[in-house]
């Protein structure tokens, strides 16, 4: 994943510290029901389309922006899924983050989904029965966006 330079920016002061960074998660369906996926370069694994927001940028201009950026395609998002913190991660170069993700369900309205940055091996439209293998959240989150519930999010521990 190509890291933002305000990210960059705050690296060269915070070193490897663990940062608490907004994300945003795509589950896009076109007209056909089938999801977007992209093939990681830095994994090597299908996944959910996904970046990170710019200062100023609201979620869902942020995620319009990604999908386009990473696959060529353009669309609007319809509606809130989750809002989730992740565990958080250590990355090979020794820096540390921990994402908010807001997840978004969203809809193709035009391009052609084609690998269109550095960050994708791979970009294709699965049917819901030939999705590859994701791993259990991916895989609830589109279970999610195929539902009409209301916005999920971790209830408060007290």
């Amino acid at each position: 994943m190509a890291t933002p330079e305000f990210i960059l920016n705050i690296r060269e002061k915070a070193g490897h510290t663990l940062l608490f960074l907004p994300g945003v998660v795509t589950v896009v369906f076109d007209d056909r029901e089938r999801v977007l996926l992209n093939q990681r370069v830095d994994t090597g694994r299908w996944a959910l389309i996904s970046g990170i927001p710019e200062p100023g940028e609201q979620p869902a201009e942020a995620a319009v922006r990604e999908i386009e950026e990473e696959t060529g395609v353009r669309a609007v998002v319809e509606r809130v899924l989750s809002v989730f913190t992740n565990e958080p991660v250590v990355y090979g170069n020794g820096d540390r983050a921990q994402y908010l993700d807001i997840v978004l369900r969203c809809r193709a309205v035009g391009g052609r989904a084609r690998v269109n940055d550095d960050e994708s091996l791979d970009v294709r439209w699965f049917a819901l029965d030939e999705l590859p293998e994701l791993g259990p959240i991916a895989r609830g989150r589109i279970e999610l966006a195929l539902r009409d519930d209301p916005t999920w999010f971790a209830p408060a521990h007290r």
